[in-house]
């Protein structure tokens, strides 16, 4: 008797451990101990914000300690930007606005979407924040999602929450988030 009790607490905690594992993104599995760059490099659909992030020489900074709450727009949310957007940014003589437009996708936090939920509610619906960049959105929640409004009023949606990484967390979201004016 004493063994099958034990076996069923050795299955329980194996398979709630199953249930803590990380999400894939892009198509590759997100690893806890490596950092949000590490990760976000194996990730299919996140070449354009890598190939962003070097251009703008954030690498380094991104590997740091953090804790960084990164908000990580797919390929395809790049590719609803204007036609030659991205190409323009990842111009040499654009670096400035780039790095500005990457650091506003940055909170300096380690917010998992529970903890950012629980911000919400407690502001009423909506709850402020200022990104390393700078700029200021606002947070809220719809049908059990985190969503995220830029300076400029676009809405981007947490289409894959809380990737843990070993300085932060990612939440791969679905627009590309801009400074206001």
């Amino acid at each position: 008797m004493k063994a099958l009790h034990i076996a069923t607490v050795v299955l329980a905690l194996s398979t709630g451990m199953a249930l803590a594992e990380n999400p894939e993104v892009g198509g590759a599995p997100m690893f806890e101990d490596k950092t949000i760059v590490e990760n976000a490099m194996t990730s299919a659909d996140h070449t354009t914000l890598v190939a962003a992030v070097q251009a703008a020489g954030l690498v380094e900074t991104l590997q740091g300690a953090g804790p960084f709450t990164v908000l990580a727009p797919t390929n395809e949310a790049f590719a609803r930007l204007p036609a030659g957007t991205v190409e323009n940014l990842l111009k040499p003589e654009n670096k400035d606005q780039l790095v500005k437009i990457l650091t506003c996708h940055v909170i300096g936090a380690n917010a998992m979407a529970a903890d950012i939920m629980g911000m919400v509610d407690k502001d009423g619906g909506m709850h402020k924040v200022t990104t390393v960049g700078g700029c200021e959105f606002t947070l809220m929640t719809k049908d059990g999602k985190v969503m995220i409004e830029d300076g400029q009023g676009n809405i981007a949606t947490v289409t894959i929450a809380d990737v843990k990484q070993s300085n932060g967390v990612i939440h791969v979201i679905d627009t590309v988030l801009l400074p206001a004016g």
